[in-house]
Parts: structure tokens; C-alpha cells; sequence
């Protein structure tokens, strides 16, 4: 009989963490095998040290000596000022290893996730899926495709230089009297309270096609507890700003590089105010970055993003950049009563 343990970083003993790590290997070849693993204790580090934003559950299932399935949950923390907006909705994933699927691992999580959702109040939850597997267990639940994300990548090899050396030329002479910060590495602390005003504005304004979804919401103190990861990690943040003649942000882009991932930079957010667009803000931004990633990163090889398969604008100056699509995310939600009723 399978065996439930709930993962707690500050219980777990180290026959528990090995028994983990080897399941993340395990999925990490059934999902993407082509992508780095993080590394054990990085893993170990991160999952010590959340996001206050959230509240992390994991739980194993053991079979024998061995993990076949992991199932992650996360609610918005009642401290958070996004809770206002989020607390009805809840994120659960869960994976079976490839080995065993079919023997009713998946569907045994569901009483877990119903109890989860009853005990924060949430009444929908959200996941997502880019395997068939996946798509046909959501979907035999009663949830409903909501959101499509297109996850591309860039080979940097293969980037027309000359191109982004003319987007990065033509931004000023189109747009008088705007100019570009860069902060390599961390934004200072100091301007970390007006850069999130302007990133909460700017990135509320992106697509969320048909997604049941409350308003993101970034402080100065989330950054700088992100920063306390990315600082154990040794990972670099570096972000552009773009300001308009009167010296208010209109756009802002940033990328994440993590050392454990030689040859991949993350492109995070790319956003311009709507007052601002249709000037070559956008590929000013993403130009500057380019060239900055190129600068500081040699031995990057890959730049991979995400964006809403409805967000042509982006869609366009990453397609014009050289991105192709690399897999394809749908994102899926159901009501909490049709969980319940599904529990076996």
C-alpha cells in the first residue's frame, strides 16, 4: 500500500531528501530531459526558504523505496496584498512517474486537494499541462482549458546582431526624450518601491484570455527576499527601464540568470505602458537586453520565454528576434465542487 508523506524541509531526514532527489531525476527525464536539472541543494535550499506570498504544501507517495508521484499545492498568503484578489484560487500540480502511470496515482492527490482547498476557503483551482497525459487527467476532471502559453526559445547563434543593433539605434529617435537604465545584476534597493508601482501597473495589462485571475501585486520587501535567493544561488537579475520625457517608467524588461543553467538566460517580463506603445519601445527593450546578455553572458547559448498565444505584439518582435516555439503550456481550471465530486 502506497505510503503519503508530507515533504517539510526542516523534517525531512536525509534518506527522505535522497528519495526525493531521485524522483526529481525520474521526472526531470520524463518531462524535459533536455533542460538542466537544478541541482540537489538548490533544490533543498529553495524549497527552505519560500516566497512569503504563498503557502507551499508538498506531499510524497512512496511506494516501497521509491517516490513515484509528488503533488504541490499553493494558495495566496493571507499577508499578501494580493490576497484580496487571489484567495478563492489555488495552483495544484501533480506528477506520476512515467513507470506508473495508470494505476490510479493522480486521482488518489484529489481528496489532499480538495481538503486543501476547504481548509483556505479557495474554491477554484488552476493547473496546467503540456503532454497528452496530462491534458486527458485534467480534462476527465471537468476543468476547462483557459489560458495557452507558447514557451519559446532564442538561439543566440543564430540572432541577427545587426538587427537588434538597429532596434536598439532607432528606440531614441523614435520616442524623443526617452531614456534607458540598466541595472546589472540588482536593481538597487532604492528604487526597487517605484519600479514595482510601474511593473504592477504594466503587467496587469497583459493577456489572461479566458483565466479566472486576480491582480498581481509586487512590494519592494517580495524583491528583496527574492533577492535573498537569487543571492544564495549566486544568480544574476539583470533589468532594463525605459522612462519618457517626464521621467516616469513606460517600460520595463528583465532577465534571470541562474549559474546551475550555463547555457540559458529566462526572459521574465517584458511590458510597455499603453500610452507609450507603437513607438519601438518594446523592441528598444528587448534589444538593450539582448545586447547587455550578450555581453555579460558568453556562455549563454538560449534565452527562454513565455507569453499568452494572444499576445500578438510580443509574439511579433520575438518571432522577428528569432524565438521559435519550443512546447506549448494550457492552462486549466475547475471548480471545487467538481473535485469533490471526483474523489475516488
Amino acid at each position: 500500500m502506497p505510503e503519503v508523506l508530507e515533504l517539510q524541509p526542516d523534517r525531512l531526514t536525509r534518506e527522505e531528501w535522497t528519495l526525493y532527489h531521485a524522483y526529481r531525476r525520474r521526472r526531470h527525464s520524463d518531462m524535459s530531459p533536455e533542460d538542466p536539472l537544478v541541482p540537489d541543494d538548490i533544490e533543498e535550499l529553495l524549497l527552505s526558504r519560500p516566497d512569503s506570498r504563498w503557502i507551499n504544501a508538498r506531499w510524497m507517495l512512496l511506494e516501497g523505496d521509491e517516490v513515484v508521484s509528488v503533488l504541490r499545492t499553493e494558495l495566496t498568503n493571507p499577508e499578501s496584498p494580493e490576497y484580496a484578489t487571489n484567495r478563492h484560487l489555488m495552483w495544484a500540480e501533480a506528477h506520476v512517474l512515467d513507470t506508473h502511470r495508470g494505476r490510479g496515482f493522480g486521482r488518489s492527490w484529489l481528496r489532499a486537494v480538495v481538503e486543501e482547498m476547504d481548509s483556505h476557503g479557495a474554491t477554484v483551482m488552476t493547473s496546467a499541462a503540456h503532454r497528452e497525459p496530462g491534458h486527458q487527467f485534467l480534462r476527465r476532471l471537468g476543468a476547462e482549458p483557459r489560458l495557452t502559453e507558447r514557451e519559446s526559445r532564442l538561439d543566440l547563434a543564430a540572432v541577427d546582431w545587426d538587427m537588434v543593433a538597429r532596434w536598439a539605434r532607432e528606440g531614441p529617435e523614435r520616442s524623443a526624450g526617452a531614456t534607458l537604465e540598466l541595472h546589472d545584476w540588482r536593481v538597487p534597493d532604492g528604487a526597487l518601491a517605484e519600479l514595482c508601482d510601474a511593473v504592477n501597473e504594466l503587467i496587469n495589462t497583459i493577456p489572461f484570455e479566458d483565466m479566472d485571475h486576480g491582480e498581481i501585486v509586487q512590494t519592494a520587501d517580495n524583491v528583496r527576499e527574492w533577492y535573498g535567493r537569487l543571492d544564495a544561488m549566486g544568480s544574476a537579475h539583470h533589468t532594463c527601464v525605459m522612462r519618457d520625457r517626464e521621467g516616469a517608467i513606460v517600460g520595463v524588461t528583465d532577465v534571470l540568470k541562474h549559474p546551475h543553467e550555463a547555457h540559458l538566460v529566462r526572459q521574465l517580463f517584458t511590458g510597455v505602458h499603453p500610452r507609450a506603445r507603437g513607438r519601438g519601445l518594446g523592441k528598444w527593450l528587448k534589444a538593450a537586453m539582448l545586447q547587455h546578455v550578450r555581453r555579460v553572458h558568453p556562455e549563454a547559448t538560449t534565452v527562454e520565454t513565455g507569453n499568452a498565444r494572444s499576445n500578438d505584439p510580443m509574439l511579433a518582435i520575438n518571432h522577428a528576434l528569432g524565438f521559435r516555439l519550443h512546447r506549448t503550456w494550457t492552462y486549466y481550471q475547475v471548480g471545487r465542487d467538481a473535485l469533490r465530486a471526483a474523489v475516488p
